[in-house]
């Protein structure tokens, strides 16, 4: 819980404006799968999420298998990402995998790199057995190494780059450790009102209920120094069942990002739904700027896809969700 009490977001009677929407179907989902997406599949996909409106979407994970580079580089070398849209890699804060995502993004016109490493109190026991100045120690040195591969390629090629960070395991993680690495990344990153990094606060797994991450993400919005220098994310998982409430109140704390999976898919029991998050916006009189007026057909290739199925009763998009006795 944050030291003190935030509820200015209770105040709050609905989201009054679209976020800006992430998806990860591609990554997070895609990983969540017992059989994971072809890449002829990925492509689909891909092409689905662009039609939808979205205009970042990660796309994977490239230094982690050969399978994700090569979409990656496919991606890229046939052209297949508008001008508008934003491609997105994850990496770990680990020198030989920056590297190789680097080399994987090469002649993207635009690329987020989203990096990350854990910072919550039993991964730092357990997992790194580092106190936290050793956890801060290995978010600096991904950003500096980050950013001058950066400047490298902008100088060479011009790409637009851009900076994602995330404390992951937020959730679990002390709320002014979070700050004050996100604080460190920043600084190291150069981010300025004009190129602000993106804050991914994830809820890697979600361990209370929506509005105790409310509160958490009012608090780091509040405390945090440069907030204008900073685009806060949200990244819901759904173990509670409660991804979508979280979403919302979370906008409701001063998020300004979501990222998200369309009909929820992720690992354990899910991300957020992001179908679900934005149509619920229409009910507030809220345009959320992604076109799911042909749900069914997003469906149908969503479930060619992923092999899964959408819930008899999954909100909006289940066969059963507008049928009534009369």
């Amino acid at each position: 819980l944050p030291p003190e009490p935030c509820y200015d977001w209770v105040k709050k009677d609905c989201v009054d404006h679209a976020p800006i929407w992430c998806s990860v179907d591609l990554r997070d989902g895609n990983q969540a799968l017992i059989i994971p997406m072809s890449l002829d599949e990925k492509i689909k996909f891909f092409k689905t999420l662009v039609q939808v409106g979205f205009k970042e979407i990660e796309i994977g994970f490239p230094a982690a298998s050969e399978t994700e580079y090569e979409f990656c580089r496919r991606l890229i070398e046939d052209n297949l990402i508008p001008d508008d849209v934003t491609i997105q890699v994850l990496v770990q804060a680990r020198p030989e995998l920056i590297k190789k995502t680097f080399e994987a993004v090469k002649g993207a016109k635009n690329v987020i790199v989203h990096f990350y490493n854990s910072t919550s109190t039993l991964q730092r026991k357990v997992v790194f057995k580092e106190d936290m100045p050793g956890i801060i120690k290995i978010a600096v040195e991904g950003a500096k190494l980050i950013r001058q591969l950066t400047e490298e390629e902008i100088a060479s090629s011009g790409m637009n780059i851009r900076y994602e960070y995330s404390p992951e395991s937020f959730t679990g993680t002390e709320i002014d450790f979070a700050i004050e690495i996100c604080e460190a990344v920043m600084e190291n990153l150069g981010a300025t009102n004009e190129n602000p990094i993106i804050l991914n606060l994830p809820s890697t797994v979600e361990m209370s209920t929506p509005n105790t991450y409310a509160d958490q993400i009012e608090y780091f919005c509040t405390k945090m120094k440069n907030r204008e220098a900073a685009i806060i994310s949200i990244h819901p998982h759904n173990d509670r069942g409660t991804g979508v409430a979280a979403a919302e109140l979370a906008l409701l704390g001063g998020a300004d990002r979501i990222e998200g999976t369309l009909f929820g898919n992720g690992e354990r029991t899910g991300n957020l739904d992001i179908v679900t998050v934005a149509l619920n916006m229409y009910t507030q009189g809220v345009d959320p700027e992604l076109d799911f007026s042909n749900i069914l057909a997003v469906k149908k290739i969503y479930e060619a896809c992923t092999k899964m199925k959408v819930p008899e009763r999954q909100p909006y998009a289940g066969e059963l969700a507008f049928t009534a006795l009369i």
